[in-house]
């Protein structure tokens, strides 16, 4: 007898609890799915600006903040959205080692990536502090304690003793102040600037105008450096148009090899303000070329390049006096006569009736 074995009957039969597992592992998937696209996207939100009209604000990133502490100092004032985000972004993008502290100018309508940007790349907000030509050194000190700094730490930048070495003031009589050496300019001032570097950034730009040639074109007139800054420092505050300062630079030297005092207002000006007598033209003091033939002892302020020039280069004229007017014009004369004339009739506001 022969029997017929019914395969079909040997089909396996899947188990209830398999079915379940399966649901569930897809469910589970699923839900991971999903909740890494609604991560991503809520990551992706909080990259995005705070506004489009958020106002601009000043951020001090301090020395070893780390991306955390800096991440919480910028929601908290609302320039990102999050702090995870932020620090997801930085870690992602491995730049947290290069976070650089300073002064930010930022705002909430930055991107994460834009700030992170400006934050790695050190891109710090810079105020400028000026000094402007023709500044003594007491209004240079004034003007640096006015942009913010300590009056004990200015008073510490302005000692020369601190520069001591410094190529500019070799020729520096030793004793003497910074008069005459702080060179006129704009300097960049963030967060962790010094008074002290602004002076030293100031120094170094004097040093820059005070070349080879300048020094030995001074030489050529008869003046030591120091003299020659000295001499340009009474033309920065007598003349006001660089095109007349060579012309004045040839009247100066023209009376110091005769031996005619200078006759000059400002120095006698700024001796009586060291000596507490105000705007003196008649007090007595080592600085008044109206009293005292030579130079003053020093510098009456800094200098232009302009007057350095013109010391160094004077004019090839045979002028032995000069006023400047009211208007700002410098008169140049031959004779005591002319000078007179001139002064009558162009200096009424600025200028003394005593001829120079």
């Amino acid at each position: 007898m022969t029997y017929r074995i019914n395969k079909r009957s040997y089909r396996p039969t899947r188990q209830p609890w398999v079915g379940r597992v399966l649901t569930a592992v897809a469910v589970l998937l699923l839900a991971l799915v999903l909740a890494t696209l609604a991560v991503w996207h809520y990551y992706e939100q909080n990259l995005k600006p705070v506004s489009d009209d958020a106002p601009t604000q000043t951020v001090v990133v301090e020395e070893g903040s780390s991306p955390r502490t800096i991440a919480d100092l910028l929601h908290q004032k609302r320039i990102i959205r999050n702090s995870w985000t932020f620090q997801t972004y930085v870690r992602h993008e491995g730049v947290g080692g290069d976070l650089q502290a300073g002064t930010y100018s930022l705002s909430g309508s930055q991107s994460v990536a834009d700030i992170v940007s400006q934050l790695t790349h050190g891109k710090v907000t810079a105020s400028l502090v000026t000094i402007l030509p023709g500044q003594t050194l007491a209004q240079i000190k004034r003007s640096l304690i006015n942009n913010g700094f300590s009056e004990a730490d200015v008073t510490a930048a302005l000692d020369p003793n601190a520069y001591e070495g410094n190529a500019a003031l070799v020729d520096k009589p030793a004793g003497n102040s910074l008069e005459g050496y702080l060179y006129p300019d704009s300097f960049q001032r963030t967060s962790a600037t010094s008074a002290q570097t602004i002076v030293e950034e100031s120094i170094a730009e004097m040093q820059r105008h005070l070349t080879p040639t300048i020094r030995a074109a001074f030489a050529s007139q008869g003046l030591n450096t120091y003299q020659g800054i000295t001499l340009a420092s009474i033309i920065t505050r007598e003349v006001n148009t660089p095109g007349d300062r060579a012309q004045a630079a040839q009247v100066f030297l023209k009376r110091l090899k005769v031996g005619i005092p200078l006759g000059s207002d400002v120095t006698a000006m700024y001796g009586s303000q060291l000596a507490g007598q105000g705007n003196s033209l008649s007090y007595d003091t080592p600085w008044n070329t109206r009293i005292h033939a030579g130079l003053p002892p020093t510098p009456i302020s800094n200098v232009e390049d302009s007057a350095l020039q013109a010391v160094a280069h004077p004019a090839s004229t045979d002028w032995l006096y000069f006023v400047t007017g009211d208007n700002g014009t410098t008169y140049f004369a031959k004779t005591l006569q002319e000078q007179q004339q001139n002064t009558q009739q162009y200096c009424h506001k600025l200028c003394s009736s005593e001829g120079r």
